[in-house]
């Protein structure tokens, strides 16, 4: 069985469009999101109906939830002043741009999602789908966290050896195995931080009880999103950002 995990699309359409285009291309034949369908990008509500179109299943993000909810921010972390100024002003926007339809689907998603792709009534890896980790969807999970701090999320999240652990929230995909359970962070459809501007997910190969992880690059049409970044009250510099794959980019001068 070949299952696909989409995370962080953060309001950037054309990336998903690519993505799922290249999912059904490989005749993938699951696809879980991870959450943050919104925030950031400049069609919040058209990515959610893609998604509900699609019958796509996942979890809530801390965008969602916070967006959702009307919360006083995104719960979200940042390196400097010059970018938690910007996500204010992303989560201004967001939560009055979205539809009273996206808010209640958005409020809908689940925290968690357990899955058995072999169908639970044989054995077989079960599959826990979180946003950041299985205590908070605020948390960043990334991979040069101690082995004893995963064994921990681990034990939380009630896996065992054989089992995936998978998320997303840091934009960045990696794949660990800990105690014989894998961890799969599954990087960024619509926000990529590692200086590679195309979309990315995660792809889970399982047969007979072996898995394997695999990542993918999609190129997808950065310019439209941009330019609807930079015709609404969005900041500009997320429009550089997307160009060049680094939440730095778009940094004014005199910003350290």
């Amino acid at each position: 069985m070949h299952i696909a995990l989409i995370s962080d699309i953060h309001g950037n359409l054309p990336a998903l469009e690519a993505v799922l285009a290249d999912i059904r291309e490989q005749g993938i034949e699951l696809t879980y999101h991870l959450g943050d369908l919104v925030g950031y990008g400049p069609f919040p509500d058209a990515v959610v109906e893609y998604i509900a179109n699609r019958r796509i299943s996942g979890v809530a993000g801390n965008y969602d939830s916070t967006v959702a909810l009307r919360y006083k921010h995104c719960g979200c972390a940042y390196e400097d002043p010059w970018q938690e100024e910007l996500s204010h002003l992303s989560f201004e926007w967001t939560v009055e741009a979205v539809s009273p339809e996206t808010r209640r689907f958005l409020a809908a998603l689940p925290f968690r999602l357990d899955v058995r792709p072999a169908g639970g009534h044989r054995g077989g890896p079960t599959l826990v789908l979180v946003h950041a980790a299985p205590t908070l969807n605020t948390l960043y999970w990334t991979e040069d966290r101690s082995d004893d701090f995963c064994r921990k999320m681990i034990a939380l999240a009630g896996v065992k050896a054989g089992d995936v652990l998978a998320f997303g929230h840091t934009h960045l995909p990696w794949h660990r195995v800990v105690d014989g359970v894998h961890l799969v962070n599954a990087g960024s459809v619509g926000r990529p931080k590692d200086g590679d501007p195309r979309a990315g997910y995660a792809l889970l190969d399982i047969e007979e009880g072996i898995l394997a992880v695999r990542f993918r690059r999609v190129t997808y049409d950065v310019e439209r999103t941009a330019a609807a970044i930079e015709t609404s009250a969005l900041p500009r510099a997320f429009a550089e950002q997307l160009r060049r794959g680094d939440l730095r980019s778009g940094r004014p001068v005199s910003a350290s």
